[in-house]
C-alpha cells in the first residue's frame, strides 16, 4: 500500500493568546524535528505548512489535533522530552499505539490547548523528502 501526502492540506492557521510562550514550544518541538522556522514577523511565524499568529483575548484560540512527522522512535521521545521543556502539557507519552503496526507517537498540548503529536510510523521508503512548489515564471 503507498500513501500520498502533500496534496489535499495548503497550511494550517493557529491562534495564539500568549505568542511569545508559543513560538517558545514551538521552536524546541521543531528544533527536535531538524524542521526550521522559515519565515516570520512581529507576531507569526511559518514553517512549511503551518502558519501561527498572535489573536486578540476576545477571539479564542485554534484547538486542533496537529501530527508532525518523525523520523525514527528517538526522535518522538526527544519532541516529548522538548515539548514539556518548553510548556507543554503530558496528553500521551512515547508509546505505540494500536492505530497501525509501528505507529509510535507522543502527545502533548501547546500552550493555547492544541493536542501536538509526533509520530513514527516505521521503517518506510520516500520518493521524496518534501514536495518542491515553485511559482511560474
Amino acid at each position: 500500500m503507498a500513501f500520498h501526502t502533500g496534496r489535499l492540506i495548503d497550511h494550517v492557521h493557529l491562534r495564539a493568546h500568549d505568542f511569545e510562550k508559543t513560538l517558545k514550544f514551538y521552536k524546541a518541538v521543531l528544533a527536535v524535528l531538524d524542521v526550521p522556522i522559515t519565515a516570520s514577523g512581529k507576531n507569526w511565524f511559518q514553517v512549511d505548512e503551518l502558519f501561527v499568529d498572535e489573536t486578540e483575548e476576545d477571539i479564542l484560540p485554534s484547538h486542533v489535533h496537529l501530527a508532525f512527522q518523525a523520523k525514527d522512535r528517538a526522535t518522538v521521545d526527544a519532541f516529548y522530552a522538548a515539548a514539556l521543556a518548553a510548556g507543554g502539557k503530558d496528553n500521551g507519552a512515547p508509546g505505540e499505539r494500536d492505530y497501525h503496526p509501528g505507529y509510535y507517537a507522543a502527545f502533548v498540548t501547546d500552550p493555547d490547548g492544541n493536542n501536538i503529536e509526533a509520530v513514527f510510523h516505521g521503517p518506510a521508503k520516500r520518493s521524496a523528502a518534501s514536495v518542491v512548489i515553485e511559482p511560474q515564471t
